[in-house]
């Protein structure tokens, strides 16, 4: 992409909006176009430019809900991708928002780990339809699973989804193997944590073990993506 995809952020709570908003500066890519904390705030930020290609939608607002301004975005022509950002975790509102076409879902509360997974899975899914044309069903299954893309499964009691993702995707970008201090210093994990979750990656068959041998000494475990993912 040429250019950074633009975000509004929408929630009730300024303050949770001002760190959803940074939360979303630190993903490359990504840029904030603006905040809104009410349904008719965010409906009239959608009509000014720069328009924004994606929207961070909290369910719960003063004036009405998150779907109901999903809803009008569309009748007004907007089409805009949605990821819903909120605290509404029942089955109903959960089935609503995909009926209405919400690309992603995300609880609250949640990491910075969690919300850039969502948004690097989004980002995937509009590289994957940038070249346009046809798409065979290769293509199809490739777009419909982006944003899936990266939820590890399976994961022991005591371990983050977001987190094993985070590990996963420093991997998959990585042009070679990384130690486990590489990949801290690449997600701000500790070295620790990175290390546990680089052997939860081997055992589970989504990362490699290769070894580094120096000139004296134990030889250094080092990851890479593994070549059947």
């Amino acid at each position: 992409m040429n250019r950074p995809i633009e975000v509004l952020v929408v929630d009730d709570d300024a303050r949770v909006a001002r760190v959803n908003a940074a939360y979303v500066g630190q993903v490359p890519g990504f840029h904030v176009v603006g905040q809104a904390h009410t349904a008719a705030d965010a409906l009239h930020r959608m009509e000014l430019p720069p328009h924004p290609d994606l929207v961070l939608m909290d369910h719960y607002l003063p004036d009405g809900t998150g779907l109901s301004v999903v809803r009008e975005m569309r009748q007004r022509g907007h089409e805009t991708d949605v990821i819903m950002v909120t605290a509404a975790r029942d089955v109903r509102t959960v089935q609503a928002a995909m009926r209405h076409g919400a690309l992603q879902y995300l609880v609250k509360p949640f990491a910075f780990a969690g919300l850039r997974t969502k948004l690097e899975a989004y980002a995937d899914l509009r590289r994957s339809l940038d070249g346009g044309g046809e798409a065979d069903q290769a293509d199809v299954d490739r777009m419909f699973g982006a944003l899936s893309a990266g939820a590890a499964p399976g994961l022991p009691k005591g371990h983050s989804p977001a987190t094993a993702d985070l590990v996963r995707r420093a991997l998959m970008t990585a042009e070679g193997p990384l130690s486990a201090q590489e990949i801290a210093e690449r997600t701000g994990l500790s070295r620790q944590t990175a290390q546990r979750y680089l052997k939860l990656l081997e055992r589970t068959g989504w990362a490699a073990l290769t070894l580094r041998y120096g000139e004296a000494g134990r030889p250094e475990h080092r990851y890479v993506r593994a070549a059947r993912r």
